[in-house]
């Protein structure tokens, strides 16, 4: 069992690894922002994205955000099958998010526009995909900690994970929310 002043370095250390995550998120919003209308005759962004999904995987999300912050109230408390509860929703609306973008992936990529079709198309590919991975990493983190909290319950050293995941999601919902404004609504009004 890791001291409490071990569980202090471990948050800490997170936290620097999310500042290194937001800095390569910056670059990838400074690389899409260059990249944006390079299209090489291909079809716009406008072309292509639809706003109500876009919109949808939105509302998935912050739904996710929300029923996670729930799940930490429980850990807080020491309810662990409340906590399991608001855990396995998060984790469904996180699967439902990746399907989703996922389903938008294979469109594009189906219909020719693939990252390969432009630089915009590239730039969108990787900067939504990297998103999307983090959040297939984070639903490996949560289906992890809920097995643990399955076998052991609610002990400082799970709830400290638990902590570390519920940043991470907040995290990346918040990194969505300028996906959703940078890429989404303003690719479809150019």
């Amino acid at each position: 069992m890791p001291t409490s002043t071990q569980t202090e370095k471990y948050t800490f250390g997170f936290w620097v690894y999310l500042m290194t995550d937001l800095i390569m998120f910056a670059a990838l919003f400074a690389v899409f922002a260059v990249l944006r209308g390079n299209t090489f005759g291909e079809p716009t962004e406008g072309q292509l994205f639809s706003l109500n999904g876009a919109l949808l995987d939105t509302l998935i999300l912050l739904t996710s955000s929300f029923t996670c912050g729930i799940a930490m109230f429980a850990v807080g408390s020491g309810k662990a099958k409340q906590a399991m509860l608001w855990l396995g929703a998060t984790f469904v609306l996180g699967a439902a998010f990746l399907a989703l973008e996922l389903s938008e992936f294979g469109r594009f990529i189906a219909s020719g526009n693939g990252p390969q079709a432009s630089a915009s198309l590239s730039a969108f590919f990787t900067l939504v995909g990297t998103h999307g991975l983090h959040i297939a990493v984070g639903l490996l983190w949560m289906a992890v900690a809920m097995v643990q909290i399955w076998r052991k319950g609610i002990t400082p050293f799970t709830s400290s994970k638990l902590q570390r995941l519920a940043l991470f999601w907040h995290f990346l919902d918040m990194v969505w929310i300028f996906i959703f404004t940078i890429v989404y609504l303003m690719g479809i009004a150019l």
